[in-house]
């Protein structure tokens, strides 16, 4: 950090980028037991080496509770399977571009907002000249991820990760669209539906082709959302699903769940389901996770439709 700041700014900047660890958080009583019992039994590809996953989680809006438990759920994902390495970190440093290219893919857990500013208390702290270094490096840093994933590197966004960015577009288009509401709330049932068509296919074969059921909140989004451009995988199925929710805004019924795209010569993956802690140990959508991580990352060779 201390090459792309001014010295005098670097203790200000640290406050944030160091010294961010913003809560105490644990998995619910019995999570772990859960997770362990719903793994997959082995990977869908043999890594062609040893590979590393960035799990960034650092929040500056809503913070889902959730976050302790999905964080348990990819680490023990990857150690079991022996897919990667899962790296739990919310330091900004990891996105330097000296640093960012360790890694085999970024997943964003359910960040939120501009996870690479100060926050409001932390600003309020800062001077004019402090403010200005700051900006500076979320600029940096956001210019190393967005190339790291064009050039190559891998995306996996989890639940509130299109709850992140607002301003920069970039993002939006990247991740396909930005979050405009959960007018299924966490304790609302929802069926989620294989696209039509994608039954046979590596990233959602796991469902068998059939719906899954549950309790979770379910996002709609907007602009830069658009279905026809990605690789869409699930849905929310509105025939089966309780449509008696308030907040509806889309007259096309386009609720996209999970999909992947090619963003240059990187892979994104992102899949909404993430909310409640019971997503981490349903076995369904932790060989969902898998299979996108490793198909970021580059290991699970998967074809998606053309110009997608």
């Amino acid at each position: 950090m201390k090459a792309l700041i001014p010295a005098s700014l670097v203790a200000a900047v640290a406050l944030f980028v160091v010294a961010y660890n913003p809560h105490d958080e644990q998995a619910p009583a019995g999570a772990a037991e859960k997770i362990a019992a719903a793994m997959p039994a082995k990977a869908y590809a043999k890594p062609a080496k040893a590979r590393k996953l960035l799990v960034f989680s650092r929040t500056n809006g809503f913070r889902h509770a959730s976050i302790a438990t999905g964080k348990v759920a990819l680490a023990e994902l990857g150690k079991k399977t022996g897919a990667y390495e899962a790296v739990i970190s919310d330091e900004l440093s990891n996105f330097e571009k000296q640093k960012i290219g360790e890694f085999d893919a970024i997943c964003f857990l359910s960040t939120t907002q501009n996870p690479f500013s100060p926050t409001k208390e932390e600003s309020d702290k800062m001077s004019e000249d402090d403010k200005a270094g700051a900006a500076k490096y979320e600029a940096e840093i956001k210019a190393s991820l967005m190339s790291y994933v064009k050039n190559g590197g891998g995306f996996v966004g989890i639940h509130a990760a299109t709850d992140t960015f607002y301003e920069w577009a970039e993002y939006g288009q990247m991740i396909n669209g930005f979050f405009d509401g959960h007018p299924w709330g966490s304790g609302t049932r929802v069926s989620i539906k294989v696209e039509p068509g994608q039954e046979e296919h590596p990233l959602a074969k796991m469902f068998g082709g059939e719906n899954i059921e549950f309790n979770e909140e379910i996002y709609q989004f907007k602009d830069p959302y658009d279905s026809s451009k990605v690789h869409m995988l699930l849905r929310l199925d509105p025939e089966k699903s309780d449509m008696n929710v308030q907040g509806l805004n889309r007259e096309d019924k386009d609720w996209g769940v999970s999909w992947a795209r090619n963003w240059e010569k990187g892979k994104v993956f992102y899949c909404s389901i993430g909310h409640n802690d019971e997503m981490y140990w349903n076995p369904k959508i932790l060989n969902h996770y898998l299979a996108g991580i490793q198909w970021a990352m580059g290991d699970y060779k998967i074809k998606l439709d053309a110009g997608k």
